[in-house]
């Protein structure tokens, strides 16, 4: 790929996080006067809104992954454990506003963003694994109840319009309710 096209693509990808990051509804013509490019670029690129959607939406995944497998070498497991937490739930607003606009586009997820949403869940047990065995974690909190929590605290966040101090007060009862019990 050209260096102009790549560098055309990934304005693209930023514009449309930001985009449907904002509104589910939104349009390729927002994604493209964001971008500063044309309508037909962003088609070169990816012939359908699905396409799109699917890409930003695979993108933030990755993000994630890689963010937990970097805190995944931190000196303090606990915290590396509640820092991902929270910025899961801190960005949840954003990325289930793109997972609403591919449904309303009537599609679901594609295999690559299905593959990062794995990678992200392996990343995160990761986290969680390191937490427990340094006692930051109860030790009796399975990965799927863990997990349930976050994308629960997520999805409550963002439906309740919760403002980051009662965000953050809402994680302080789940990370208590973590704690190791004595």
């Amino acid at each position: 790929m050209r260096a102009d096209a790549r560098d055309n693509r990934a304005r693209i990808m930023t514009a449309a996080d930001d985009v449907f990051g904002r509104s589910p509804s939104a349009s390729t013509d927002d994604v493209a006067r964001l971008a500063g490019v044309g309508i037909a670029t962003v088609f070169r690129h990816f012939p359908t809104k699905t396409e799109l959607l699917e890409a930003v939406l695979t993108l933030r995944l990755e993000r994630l992954r890689d963010r937990a497998l970097e805190l995944a070498g931190s000196d303090d497991p606990g915290k590396a454990f509640f820092e991902f937490f929270t910025q899961v739930v801190s960005e949840s607003a954003s990325k289930l506003a793109i997972g609403e606009a591919l449904t309303a586009a009537g599609a679901a997820a594609g295999e690559e963003a299905r593959a990062a949403g794995r990678g992200m869940r392996e990343a995160f047990n990761g986290l969680l694994t390191a937490a427990q065995r340094a006692g930051a974690v109860r030790s009796d909190a399975e990965m799927a109840e863990v997990y349930a929590l976050m994308i629960g605290a997520s999805r409550g966040a963002t439906a309740a319009k919760l403002e980051p101090p009662v965000r953050d007060r809402m994680l302080a009862l789940i990370y208590d309710g973590l704690a190791p019990r004595s």
